[in-house]
């Protein structure tokens, strides 16, 4: 069954992304719209074969639609999601609006499909270093449950946009050719630097997308019990995260079952050769759907056999974000297509 389809936040980093995964993945759609601000409003974007002139979202912008995908902010989906699902849509949203509300499953389609048959016309996507983090872990965990898990993210201007992404090219030329840098999407110089994720920082330290890869993974693991700590950076890197993962599991297991796991799990890619030294980096990973995983070895600071080190990295602006809201997409009822190619849906 094909579907009439509306991408909200069309000309943003992600929006983009939402344009070419669903003319690549043939997503089925009957009709399709692509809205804005009133800035973008007017100016024309290619699908399929067409040219489409970019509409001025409004809380009418939604009649006749079947399946609205969101990526303009959490405020934009706070004000436009439930017109959409008034107007019989089914909301897709890739912001923070919704993520942790009860009624609203989270889901990565590797992960726990199963959940979005619990949708009341809200489905949210998890934040970009969870479903980075989720895709490998948890395919482990579904073999040997995990107890606790330790990230530090190393994660892209992509993840701000596609004015950090500019700023970051921008700066990189201005230090190079001897200028002063002035940081104006970022808070201090990106070009050559690193700095803490640049979210709010809350009163227990933590900031906020490190509360995120908590709260969003114990949400679809279903296990408050699992304990989670993260470090997010922001590192000059324009696409893909990386992160290092220390996870501590319930019985022992090997490297070699680690890497047999991955090796077959759906989403991952595995990229662990100690011989060569080459493992995941974000440059391999940029414009693929994959999460590549490496890097596999023993927890040298936990006794026993029950501890494992391992490095991924993804592509933020595809699984991080506009893939992983297509294939929640495609796993739809009304939805007819290829399905997502990861959990074995039709």
């Amino acid at each position: 069954m094909s579907v009439n389809v509306a991408v909200v936040g069309a000309t943003g980093a992600v929006g983009k992304e939402f344009v070419k995964i669903l003319e690549q993945r043939k997503f089925p759609y009957t009709n399709i719209k692509f809205l804005a601000s009133a800035r973008s409003a007017g100016k024309e974007i290619k699908f399929d074969g067409k040219t489409y002139i970019i509409e001025e979202l409004t809380e009418k912008s939604f009649a006749g639609i079947d399946v609205a995908l969101f990526s303009a902010g959490g405020s934009i989906s706070k004000q436009f999601a439930l017109a959409a699902v008034k107007a019989g849509a089914v909301v897709v949203d890739n912001s923070s609006a919704f993520r942790m509300d009860p009624n609203v499953p989270l889901i990565v389609p590797e992960v726990n499909p199963e959940d979005i048959a619990k949708h009341q016309g809200i489905i949210a996507n998890p934040n970009c270093s969870t479903i980075i983090m989720v895709v490998p872990v948890f395919a482990l965990h579904k073999v040997n449950k995990i107890k606790r898990i330790l990230a530090s993210t190393y994660q892209a201007a992509s993840g701000a946009g596609w004015k950090a992404m500019k700023e970051l090219e921008d700066q990189t030329r201005d230090v190079l050719d001897g200028k002063q840098v002035k940081p104006e999407v970022m808070p201090y110089q990106y070009a050559f630097n690193l700095f803490s994720h640049n979210s709010k920082i809350g009163p227990n330290g933590y900031n906020e997308e490190e509360i995120k890869m908590v709260s969003e993974t114990r949400k679809m693991f279903h296990d408050e019990s699992i304990m989670i700590s993260a470090t997010c950076v922001r590192v000059p890197i324009l696409r893909a995260h990386s992160e290092a993962i220390t996870l501590e599991f319930t019985n022992d297991i090997s490297e070699q079952e680690v890497r047999e796991i991955l090796a077959k799990a759906p989403g991952v890619t595995l990229v662990d050769d100690r011989e060569k030294n080459f493992f995941p980096m974000p440059l391999d990973a940029s414009n693929q759907g994959n999460v590549l995983a490496g890097r596999i070895r023993r927890d040298t600071s936990l006794a026993g056999n029950k501890g494992i080190c391992l490095f991924v990295a993804g592509d933020q602006l595809l699984k991080g974000a506009a893939l992983n809201t297509v294939q929640i997409a495609e796993l739809l009822p009304n939805v007819k297509g290829k399905g997502c190619g990861c959990c074995g849906c039709k």
